[in-house]
C-alpha cells in the first residue's frame, strides 16, 4: 500500500530544500520574529504554508502548461509579484526609523492575527520563482495520472513542510537573545532586509521585460 506513495518522498525532499533556501519568505519571517513577536511570525508562517500549498495545488493542475500557452500571464504575474516585494522592501526600510518592538499582547486580537496570515499568504504568492519550482518539480516527478486523494496528500504535505520550517525560524529568531541583538543592530537589519526584498522584487520586474 505504502509503496505507491514512495514517489512523494523525493518530491517532499526537494520542496523542503526549496523552502529552506533564503528568499522573500525567509526575510519576512526572520525580520518579524526579531522585530515584533513570536506569535506574529507564527501567523505569517501559517500564511506562507497556505501560499505554498496553493501553488502546489495549481501546479498539480498544470500551471506550467498555462505559462507556456499564455506567456503574457507569466509576465504579468512576475511584474505584480515583483512590485509587491518592492513595496514590502520599502516598508522594511522605513521600519528602521521606528522605535517599536512589539510583544505578544499586540496580537491577541483576531484581526491582527488574520492580517499577519494574509501578509504571509500574499508574500508567498507574490514570488514567481516559487510557482516555477513547484511546476517544474511536479512536471518532472509526478506520475502522469494521480488520484485526487494523492494530490490532496501532496498539497497538505507542502503546507506542513513550509509551515514547520518557518515555525522553527520563528521560534529561534524570536528568542530574547535574538531580539536583544536585533535592538542593537535594528537600523542595519531593517535596511538590509528592505534592500534584499526590494532587490528581489526589482529583479523579477526587470526580468519580465527582457526579450
Amino acid at each position: 500500500m505504502l509503496e505507491q506513495y514512495v514517489f512523494l518522498l523525493p518530491i517532499a525532499t526537494l520542496l523542503l530544500f526549496g523552502a529552506m533556501t533564503p528568499g522573500p519568505s525567509f526575510i519576512l519571517v526572520a525580520q518579524t520574529a526579531m522585530s515584533k513577536s513570536r506569535s506574529e511570525a507564527m501567523c505569517i508562517s501559517i500564511g506562507l504554508g497556505l501560499g505554498a500549498s496553493t501553488f502546489a495545488f495549481i501546479a498539480s493542475m498544470g500551471l506550467i502548461a498555462l505559462f507556456d500557452a499564455v506567456p503574457e500571464f507569466y509576465v504579468a504575474f512576475k511584474v505584480l509579484g515583483g512590485l509587491y516585494l518592492c513595496y514590502l522592501g520599502i516598508k522594511m526600510w522605513r521600519a528602521s526609523k521606528s522605535n517599536v518592538v512589539s510583544d505578544d499582547a499586540e496580537l491577541t486580537n483576531k484581526p491582527a492575527h488574520f492580517k499577519a496570515v494574509v501578509l504571509g499568504l500574499t508574500t508567498q504568492l507574490s514570488n514567481p520563482k516559487t510557482a516555477i519550482v513547484f511546476s517544474s518539480v511536479f512536471a518532472a516527478m509526478l506520475p502522469m495520472k494521480v488520484p485526487v486523494y494523492t494530490t490532496s496528500i501532496l498539497v497538505v504535505g507542502v503546507f506542513v513542510l513550509n509551515f514547520s520550517w518557518y515555525f522553527l525560524v520563528s521560534i529561534l529568531l524570536s528568542s530574547p537573545k535574538a531580539q536583544a541583538s536585533y535592538l542593537r543592530f535594528k537600523s542595519y537589519i531593517n535596511k538590509g532586509s528592505g534592500v534584499l526584498m526590494g532587490s528581489m522584487g526589482s529583479k523579477f520586474v526587470a526580468e519580465s521585460f527582457k526579450p
